[in-house]
């Protein structure tokens, strides 16, 4: 199967350096010379990872980001010569999987989609994996080799929710609304708290996976290279 991956930027030279990069790697590029074509691209293609700029004009990458995780379940690598940690936590929040810096290295750049596309694999609908671990999203049950595990439903759903998308970063607010909901009344200490919880719980059983802190800005489930 052919590997689809949109490249939105304004720069023509970027673009054509990209091209040629995923080209040579046997990637199928769709272009985009700013967040609105990008918008029709993705409505008119099948996209398997998107590679957005963040300055670009009529829809810049951060609301194409929002966009692309609101309407489709695929990787969003954000590229950027902005390198500052505001910069990157607005990313992230927009809901990025990852941030490269420019000026990159192509190298770099395919580590970090090929990284991207092997995560994205372990995603399902009802049943997660992550090495010898399952997550089974109709039972709401952890097993771990012979063993199940049951989990009070907040920590089970927020798991389940890293878990979705191994790698990807997810800062305390999106967690708190994506399984608290916006009208939640309490505080991100809350997610603090489970984090706690999954990692105790977890700790001497499992070495599939790992909960990861991101300082400053959240959490990120990592499945642990075997």
């Amino acid at each position: 199967m052919a590997i689809h991956i949109l490249v939105a930027d304004d720069d023509p030279h970027i673009r054509e350096l990209m091209r040629l990069i995923l080209r040579k790697e046997g990637y199928t590029v769709n272009e985009a010379e700013n967040g609105e074509v990008a918008s029709r691209v993705m409505e008119s293609h099948s996209i398997h990872l998107a590679v957005v700029d963040v300055m670009m004009p009529l829809k810049d990458g951060w609301a194409l980001c929002e966009e692309i995780r609101k309407n489709y379940n695929i990787p969003v690598i954000m590229v950027t010569a902005k390198g500052e940690m505001d910069d990157k936590e607005k990313g992230f929040k927009s809901g990025t999987d990852d941030y490269i810096v420019k000026p990159f290295e192509p190298k770099e750049l395919l580590f970090r989609i090929k990284a991207l596309l092997r995560r994205y694999q372990y995603v399902s609908s009802d049943i997660i994996k992550l090495n010898g671990s399952i997550i089974n999203c109709n039972s709401y049950e952890v097993r771990i080799n012979d063993e199940v595990i049951s989990l009070p439903l907040k920590e089970f759903e927020l798991l389940a929710q890293l878990a979705s998308h191994p790698g990807r970063t997810f800062t305390r607010e999106q967690l708190l609304q994506l399984i608290w909901s916006a009208e939640y009344e309490g505080d991100s200490r809350t997610i603090d708290v489970h984090i706690k919880r999954l990692r105790d719980r977890f700790h001497n059983k499992t070495d599939d996976f790992v909960i990861k802190t991101v300082r400053g800005i959240g959490y990120k489930i990592e499945a642990q290279e075997k």
